[in-house]
């Protein structure tokens, strides 16, 4: 089919494309095949039977596109015109692959001309000198042609005057507005999934990893009023399982999908010598394409190849694109910070992004190795913000990790998120690690307040602000009903996250709605069968059911998966509560020689003795944790056993201490 025809409507078997308006029917039946894949289609359809070779395909279609990896946008186009077209590369009925060369639309196919009765839904284009000629309709019959520009097609053209008239008021009309894809209603759910490491080395783990992350954060952080981003949590679960797009859409509850791989980048030596090329050391190659989830569509992709160092101008282009593909309107501030990243040391960053991996382990020699890499960063970039607020997240959860005492990692943690803040006033994530921290310094809980509503302000898919701040500040302040509602929005956000489950569940035992919580807390064992504070709130939810042996069998559980002290302590409360003080008493003079040495939860040990009514011994070990200001004290609204001591002018006193009542 010459390209000077330039036919409106084209049609192959069951379907009719619509060359002009980028439209493509089965049967009458709209099927979503946008961009570049009907782009690549268009061409094919031009010259049936002929050639289109992947040279022409780049030179019409990707011309502009100077980072792109081609060949798997290309790859990505032709395998979506077949998954539509119920195609495949095997056993072509529409499009064959001509190895190494291009493409060929091999079916037969029938077009005809743009007609007067359309609507305003053409394209500007050019009007055949034929249109000027022929007065009577056709239907175009085109058969596969052997050479270029002699296509076989015959054309005939009605109404040179009304041809004239339409496409007049066409270039009016479209000149006028910019066609795009309806906007989603309401609000949109994203998810990035792990970003693959095709380095060939595990090391660089880090690196894939970290992208992850930071995709996820700049994502977040535009127009979250709108768009919702599922936290690396709930992502990171896929890494090294199934990444169908259909059953992570399923369980994550997601309307688009983010995928990618990092690679070595390759540079040609020596241009035009015919030189194999060579490993670039500081570039990498890093592929992106968003997917909507309903029909599986490849709406954009991309590639790009890039010096390290420009790692974060990257990352804020991929973003600017996912956003106008979804029909997220960025506003002229969030335009300029996407256009112009903070330029950041690239050995820092490098730094960073291995903290924020270590981080993520969530244990003691993670934590450890996350602390040197964010002061090594810090140390390369000293006005390097995220670095110190991963610094002072590192400081601030070290502590539950028994890696440092909380007198000490709570100071250090509020020096280095004050300092991220003191860089930049907008970092919603060391707002919500101030809020984490305050009340362990001196119990203000209205400046942890005042840091969590401005980090979720800031940024609303932020999951660890809604989380913290139900658990850091409503729970403290006994408003259950809010601290629920509040830790679902961080599920929602983080919904494959055990951490933010177990803590639902735990605010649904303190609002002592058991059964609830029993069955949030088994969703956390679903998620992760040996998380063991999963198994620790469901024995201490069945010592307020009176189930005793259902308390024994699932603290059992934890056994193999924890310290012996810790478990022994924890078998000591057990026995308290079920009235066998003797063995109670043993274990926790056991549980104690344990921990000689070792930081031993002060709150953990009143807990017992307020359970074996040993009032003068509670009230000794709730000083210690006053004295060592332990998170415990936090939950000192909500313990049942405790519920004997509460008119106790010592208990009264401690809670005023605590700042828990006014």
């Amino acid at each position: 089919m010459a390209a000077s025809a330039h036919p409106r409507i084209v049609s192959f078997g069951e379907f009719t494309a619509d060359l002009r308006v980028k439209e493509l029917r089965r049967n009458g039946i709209r099927l979503k095949l946008p961009g570049q894949p009907f782009a690549v289609l268009s061409m094919l359809l031009e010259c049936p039977g002929e050639v289109v070779t992947r040279e022409e395909l780049r030179g019409r279609l990707w011309a502009k596109e100077t980072f792109v990896d081609f060949d798997h946008s290309l790859n990505v186009a032709v395998n979506r015109i077949r998954e539509v077209l119920c195609d495949s590369a095997e056993r072509s009925r529409y499009v064959e692959t001509v190895p190494r060369v291009g493409y060929r639309f091999i079916a037969q196919v029938s077009a005809e001309g743009p007609s007067a009765g359309s609507d305003v839904a053409l394209a500007v284009g050019t009007v055949p000198a034929e249109s000027q000629e022929n007065s009577e309709p056709a239907t175009i019959q085109t058969a596969p042609s052997t050479k270029r520009g002699k296509s076989a097609v015959q054309v005939r053209w009605y109404g040179a005057a009304i041809a004239l008239v339409v496409v007049a008021s066409v270039v009016v009309y479209v000149g006028s507005r910019r066609w795009r894809r309806a906007a989603p209603e309401g609000r949109i759910m994203l998810a990035v999934l792990p970003f693959e490491n095709l380095t060939g080395d595990p090391a660089n783990e880090y690196l894939s990893d970290g992208l992850t992350e930071e995709m996820i954060t700049q994502l977040a952080e535009l127009q979250p009023s709108h768009l919702g981003v599922i936290a690396r949590t709930s992502v990171m679960s896929y890494k090294h399982a199934d990444r169908s797009i259909a059953n992570v859409g399923s369980q994550l509850g997601v309307q688009y999908i983010l995928e990618g791989s990092l690679r070595q980048s390759t540079v040609p030596e020596g241009a035009g010598s015919g030189a194999p090329p060579s490993k670039s050391a500081g570039r990498v190659r890093i592929t992106a394409q968003l997917i909507q989830v309903k029909d599986q569509t490849h709406i954009w992709a991309h590639g790009y190849d890039r010096d390290l160092r420009d790692v974060l101008t990257l990352e804020s282009e991929v973003s600017g694109n996912v956003a106008r593909e979804i029909q997220i309107e960025l506003t002229a501030q969030q335009e300029t910070k996407l256009t112009q990243p903070r330029p950041v040391d690239a050995e820092a960053h490098a730094l960073y992004l291995k903290g924020r991996f270590y981080w993520n382990q969530r244990d003691e020699a993670g934590f450890a190795k996350a602390i040197v890499c964010f002061q090594q960063a810090i140390a390369k970039d000293p006005n390097y913000a995220v670095a110190y607020s991963g610094l002072a997240d590192a400081y601030a959860l070290s502590a539950g990790a028994n890696l440092i005492p909380e007198s000490e990692a709570m100071p250090r943690a509020k020096a280095a998120a004050e300092k991220a803040l003191a860089i930049d006033g907008n970092l919603a994530e060391a707002h919500a690690s101030l809020g984490l921290i305050a009340p362990f310094l001196d119990w203000n809980w209205n400046d942890a307040q005042q840091h969590y509503e401005r980090a979720i302000g800031l940024n609303p898919n932020y999951a660890s602000a809604h989380h913290w701040y139900a658990e850091g500040y409503l729970i403290p302040m006994g408003r259950v009903d809010e601290a629920i509602a509040e830790i679902r929005k961080a599920q929602e956000l983080d919904p494959l996250s055990t951490v933010v489950t177990v803590d639902l569940g735990k605010e649904l035992f303190f609002a002592r709605r058991y059964d609830e919580a029993l069955n949030e807390l088994r969703h956390a064992l679903e998620l992760d069968p040996n998380f063991t504070s999963a198994h620790n709130w469901i024995s201490d939810t069945f010592l307020e059911k009176r189930m005793y042996s259902e308390a024994i069998a699932e603290l059992e559980k934890t056994k193999p998966l924890r310290e012996e002290r810790i478990y022994v302590r924890q078998t000591a409360y057990l026995y308290a509560r079920m009235g066998q003080r003797v063995e109670a008493l043993a274990a926790l003079a056991k549980a104690l020689q344990l921990s000689q040495g070792k930081p031993i939860s002060a709150g953990a040990v009143a807990l017992t003795y307020a359970a074996l009514g040993d009032k003068d011994s509670a009230f000794l070990w709730l000083e210690k944790a006053y004295k060592d200001k332990s998170s415990f004290l936090t939950t000192l609204k909500f313990w049942t056993v405790f519920d004997p001591l509460r008119n106790d002018p010592r208990y009264v006193d401690l809670e005023h201490r605590v700042k828990l009542v006014h």
